[in-house]
């Protein structure tokens, strides 16, 4: 079954930026959709973005809407999430997931999920 690892979170300031990375460990990774969901502690995890098999499809939860770019190189078998203006309220684990199937901002749509990075961002 397909492994994503997550990397690139960290402790920032606000209004700095990080770029999250979500790699595949197979080359099948364009036949999936990707998305990015975030757990902050004693919260729900929450969806973030989602992006097609082929790029050309995004759809972003409002908090992030404007301040997160979704994206991926399929040559490279990886997904990232450019967030930039971060915020306080954006700490959170951050988890990558695929699915063949799309399944929107439905967490448990999502067959393969990472392990997660943390992100955090004081003020």
């Amino acid at each position: 079954q397909m492994q994503l690892v997550e990397s690139g979170g960290g402790s920032v300031q606000a209004g700095d930026s990080l770029r999250l990375s979500c790699t595949s460990s197979e080359g099948t990774f364009s036949y999936y959709h990707i998305a990015w969901f975030r757990q902050a502690p004693g919260m729900e995890r929450e969806f973030v973005a989602t992006i097609s098999q082929n790029g050309d499809g995004t759809h972003y939860a409002n908090p992030v809407k404007g301040r997160f770019t979704i994206s991926r190189d399929n040559a490279k078998n990886t997904g990232y999430l450019q967030m930039t203006g971060l915020k306080p309220e954006d700490t959170a684990e951050y988890y990558c997931a695929a699915d063949s199937y799309y399944s929107g901002t439905r967490g448990p749509g999502y067959r393969v999920w990472g392990q997660g990075t943390q992100v955090n961002v004081s003020s």
